[in-house]
């Protein structure tokens, strides 16, 4: 009977053990499943939404090394929605700047998203796989997008002050060498033509060529491109193109508008009118006080202050 009772308890003790090494084993599964995703999914930031439902920004790890900025409800974690995706090598603070300035627009209910897509998570943003396996284009047969001056701008390696060259924008006006271009921002290039493409395009396709050779710097374009992006001025062209298009459509007047936006002006008699040239210069159509040409740019809140009040339309149709 002794004999049993030992037997027995040894069994029971050896089943116990087991038991205990699988769920030691579960435990450190899971654990080893909550460490990755924290490492994969990094929060950025909350918000409510119209309805009133909680919402959160996070960031997720894409193709490639890329990374996906999402907006999901923050209770089931559904309704994933695609804020923006990042190529590999971008600067890891993209991602809180593109939040920052999402939650802000969302805030004024102009934050733009579209759902999440299983593509997203098998692609890589701005590479051309052609371009990947042929090497870079050379000079000659890159595109070169033309202003209305005729000026030229390209990307190509310039000297400096580094063991290597470093690839930034050049102009070359009309009738110009190649050789002769100056060195331009992304900001004066999309400036100059007055759209984000093929700037965006071109510039993103050219860090995803160069960024990881060590043959061309790029720090200083990967910069240009992460603050233009990110920056609260936005071209003011489509908003232009509207207020004409309203003001011939509707037999509006400018001064009419800025009224609407609470820009007043009296005479000296103290009858009130619109302040047109605050909105003509806003708009593009006169230059700011001391410059010569008129600005391309404006402040997102400005912009969205003019389409709700003056013209009485979505932030989202005024802008390019």
């Amino acid at each position: 009977m002794t004999a049993t009772r030992s037997t027995t308890s040894t069994l029971d003790r050896g089943r116990a053990g087991h038991a205990s090494d699988a769920r030691s084993r579960r435990r450190r599964a899971r654990s080893r499943r909550k460490s990755a995703d924290s490492r994969d999914q990094l929060l950025l930031g909350r918000h409510v939404d119209r309805k009133g439902r909680a919402r959160e920004v996070i960031v997720r790890c894409g193709a490639a090394g890329s990374v996906l900025v999402i907006d999901r409800d923050s209770v089931t974690h559904a309704d994933n929605r695609l804020v923006a995706h990042l190529a590999a090598d971008e600067p890891a603070e993209n991602a809180a700047l593109v939040c920052r300035r999402y939650l802000r627009d969302v805030s004024v209910d102009r934050g733009r998203c579209r759902p999440l897509t299983p593509e997203d998570a098998r692609s890589a943003p701005f590479v051309d796989e052609q371009a990947m396996e042929e090497g870079p284009a050379s000079s000659s047969e890159e595109v070169q997008p033309t202003d209305r001056h005729g000026n030229r701008y390209r990307l190509a390696p310039l000297p400096s002050g580094m063991s290597i060259p470093e690839l930034r924008w050049c102009r070359s006006g009309p009738g110009q060498e190649q050789a002769c271009g100056e060195p331009v921002s992304v900001r004066e290039v999309i400036a100059a033509l007055e759209s984000y493409q093929p700037v965006y395009a071109l510039t993103s396709r050219a860090l995803a060529l160069h960024g990881g050779a060590g043959e061309i710097s790029t720090t200083v374009l990967r910069a240009e491109l992460a603050r233009t992006q990110a920056s609260p001025i936005v071209l003011n062209k489509r908003l232009r193109e509207i207020v004409l298009a309203t003001i011939e459509r509707q037999q509006l007047s400018m001064s009419e508008i800025a009224l609407r936006c609470g820009r007043v002006k009296r005479d000296r008699k103290g009858n009130e009118s619109g302040e047109t040239s605050w909105l003509a210069r806003r708009v593009g159509l006169l230059p700011e006080g001391g410059g010569g040409t008129p600005t391309p740019w404006i402040h997102s809140d400005v912009l969205a202050l003019i389409a709700r009040r003056g013209l009485g339309v979505s932030p989202r149709e005024v802008e390019l």
